[in-house]
């Protein structure tokens, strides 16, 4: 869907808060359309950019990565 967006499950070094923020922001525009939102949209935008960064810190931080993944 969104060629930018690394692979950061197992990625060595691990992926920075900037990393997860960054493809959250990626992720947000493609699904809204929107490369910078209106500034009707704004906060219904940051909002979600902040909500799919917190659940995809979660789900990295919950995934059970094995020796090949993590190997490289």
């Amino acid at each position: 869907m969104c060629r930018s967006i690394k692979t950061l499950r197992g990625a060595t070094p691990p992926p920075t808060g900037d990393d997860v923020h960054a493809a959250a922001l990626q992720y947000v525009r493609k699904l809204s359309g929107y490369r910078v939102p209106s500034t009707a949209n704004r906060a219904a935008f940051d909002a979600a950019v902040e909500d799919i960064a917190a659940v995809t810190e979660r789900l990295l931080g919950e995934l059970v990565v094995g020796r090949a993944v993590a190997a490289g």
